[in-house]
């Protein structure tokens, strides 16, 4: 594990990775109790720190996920943009750990949000997870190769794109698109119908989860090509109840549309909804 020393001058050369402006508000290093949420790859060495910084609102976040790292976007009543970064490094010793972690650069320009790092060799790896608070009228796109995304809370044009992992959308709204390619999707509605164009969203391998509250309106399509589907509550269906489901709840709205290809479907009421 790193000793403040070390990661004080590795938070120095992640300041020489920022860009004009106010994109050169300091990061500060915030401790390691992220750090200890997870840990695995025992046969090598771990490198881990977390930073923060904060950032005028663009109206818009962009997202890279880069070849590493999960990223948590949530709307707050906030007027600026709130970023903390989980920082790793694995090699074979903790020198080599150190010196990757070392030519990790974080930026934050015009909205856009990435890191960049060094290439690795065997048994060596490098990432950055990042958790993000914005307004909560904001645009939002997010891509990630190996780890999850979850946006909450949040209207907008959204958008993600994830190859190796799971995706939890929460109380958003506006025009929500996405996929993933491996993992599972969870999407909470919220109130009593979808505020905006519409949900569209899919995975080719993993389940779908949909939580509808009890007095929810909506256009609801889902569907997997292997799998089943699960309700545990009444819909009238249009047509004969298959892989695919095609189904009005109260008065309509907007479609909410989340299908897979390998996968089940469960669609639940919301916790503390009552069935109607």
């Amino acid at each position: 594990m790193m000793g403040t020393r070390t990661w004080a001058a590795v938070a120095a050369a992640l300041l020489l990775g920022l860009g004009a402006g106010e994109a050169r508000a300091q990061w500060a290093a915030t401790g390691e109790d992220w750090c200890e949420e997870r840990r695995r790859n025992r046969d090598t060495e771990r490198v881990c720190e977390t930073f923060e910084a904060e950032f005028a609102d663009a109206g818009r976040l962009v997202v890279d996920g880069g070849q590493n790292g999960g990223v948590d976007v949530r709307g707050w009543n906030g007027d600026r943009v709130s970023v903390r970064a989980k920082v790793w490094a694995h090699a074979p010793d903790e020198t080599r750990a150190l010196e990757i972690a070392d030519d990790i650069r974080l930026s934050m320009d015009d909205g856009r949000l990435e890191a960049d790092g060094p290439r690795t060799g065997r048994r060596e790896s490098w990432g950055v997870s990042w958790e993000v608070l914005v307004p909560r009228e904001t645009d939002v796109r997010v891509e990630t190769m190996n780890g999850g995304i979850a946006v909450a809370e949040v209207r907008g044009d959204i958008d993600f794109r994830a190859l190796n992992g799971g995706v939890h959308l929460s109380a958003v709204a506006g025009h929500v698109t996405g996929r993933t390619t491996n993992g599972g999707l969870h999407v909470e509605l919220d109130g009593r119908r979808w505020d905006g164009e519409g949900l569209d969203v899919e995975t080719t391998n993993g389940g779908v989860t949909l939580e509808v509250p009890g007095d929810y309106s909506a256009r609801l399509e889902t569907g997997t090509v292997n799998g089943g589907i699960h309700l545990d509550f009444p819909v009238t269906v249009q047509g004969r109840l298959g892989r695919r489901l095609s189904a009005t709840l109260g008065e309509g709205g907007p479609t909410v549309r989340a299908v897979t290809t390998n996968g089940g479907v469960r669609i639940v009421r919301a916790s503390g909804s009552a069935v109607r």
